[in-house]
């Protein structure tokens, strides 16, 4: 990839350094409780703002960048599974930081920390909003207020997602790789130490946990022909809260490059004008909650016991959710039987203890 370039492969954003991010489908949450992490509904459709020069309205093709469709009132959550190499990644929603809250700035802050560090984040499914939560992304319209940056900064201007990635320096990746090459080194001498004495073996690298959820392909077609006008744009507000921890960075200072390596736009539509500008039908509308919790489908837990969560700020915990804007929502809530809740990562059990060496 060349420097600076982002680009789309299938349903997943490529951004320089190896980082990459897919926006996964999913339930929205009660906005009362603490729930466990949300099933998967598949990939959001993504597309390049400028492949679509007659009918992308202008606003959109000025900040470039990509486009994917949302419903009202619909949840989403990052996935950054498949990064190759750490990075910082900024997440903006409206341009205000999901992470510290603060306004969106082309440079890494460590206090407040304005950024996730991949691939020690595995997903994100929302703003941090309290130790060990967040609450979820949900998806409104401009011009209500209910989005995080309506309510941050009291104006709505940007809308949308904005990511923006920050690989090691030169000296700290040099390190990294070749701390990779040895651990590789390693493990190839112990897969064939087992071989060679009849068993089975293979070396599993270090990775995020695998994410929840399906990745079908996402449908292609041509855009018809018509003036471009002014777009219904979407933002984020926030729904319910769910356990999910925001990591601390713990890199050693200074161990990020000081230029960002990439960014992208990330516009959000509504069905009907994703179908205007790309010709293309929008996914169904998301699925009910109570069918899906009767079909038996898995939720998730995830817990590491080895990573600190960030302490959540002032400004994103006073973020209201989309019901005090939208109403109430009218649909039962269906809650998963315990057998339904799969642990991910480190199960927190009790401590080992150590003796004498």
């Amino acid at each position: 990839m060349a420097e600076g370039t982002v680009r789309i492969d299938g349903t997943t954003l490529h951004l320089p350094g190896g980082v990459q991010v897919r926006f996964k489908r999913t339930l929205r949450l009660p906005e009362t409780g603490t729930h466990q992490l949300p099933p998967g509904l598949g990939d959001f459709p993504v597309r390049r703002v400028e492949d679509y020069p007659d009918t992308a309205p202008e606003r959109m093709r000025a900040r470039g960048g990509v486009m994917l469709p949302v419903y009202l009132r619909e949840a989403m959550w990052l996935h950054f599974g498949g990064t190759t190499e750490p990075a910082a990644l900024q997440v903006g929603v409206g341009k205000v930081c999901a992470v510290s809250g603060k306004p969106w700035s082309s440079l890494l802050s460590r206090d407040p920390q304005n950024y996730v560090v991949l691939p020690r984040q595995p997903w994100l499914d929302g703003i941090n909003s309290g130790k060990g939560t967040v609450r979820q992304f949900v998806a409104v319209p401009l011009g209500l207020g209910a989005t995080v940056e309506g309510q941050v900064t009291g104006e709505e201007v940007w809308g949308g997602v904005q990511l923006q990635s920050f690989p090691l320096n030169g000296e700290r990746l040099a390190e990294w790789r070749e701390a990779q090459r040895r651990l590789a080194a390693e493990d190839h001498l112990v897969t064939r130490s087992v071989k060679t004495a009849g068993g089975y073996g293979a070396a599993f690298p270090m990775a995020a946990p695998p994410a929840p959820g399906a990745a079908p392909g996402a449908p292609q077609g041509g855009a018809p022909a018509g003036p471009p006008r002014a777009p219904a744009a979407m933002g984020l507000g926030v729904g319910g809260s769910m356990r999910q921890e925001v990591y601390r960075d713990a890199w050693p200072r200074g161990s990020w490059a000081e230029e960002p390596a990439g960014r992208v736009f990330v516009h959000l539509v509504t069905p009907p004008e994703w179908r205007r500008i790309t010709g293309e039908a929008p996914p169904p509308s998301p699925v009910d909650r109570a069918a899906y919790t009767r079909a038996g489908l898995p939720w998730f837990d995830y817990y590491d016991q080895d990573a600190h969560d960030l302490a959540p700020t002032d400004a994103l915990g006073e973020v209201k959710p989309v019901g005090d804007w939208l109403g109430d929502d009218h649909e039962p809530w269906q809650q998963p039987s315990p057998h339904q809740v799969k642990p991910l990562g480190d199960a927190p059990g009790k401590p080992i203890g150590d003796g004498d060496w």
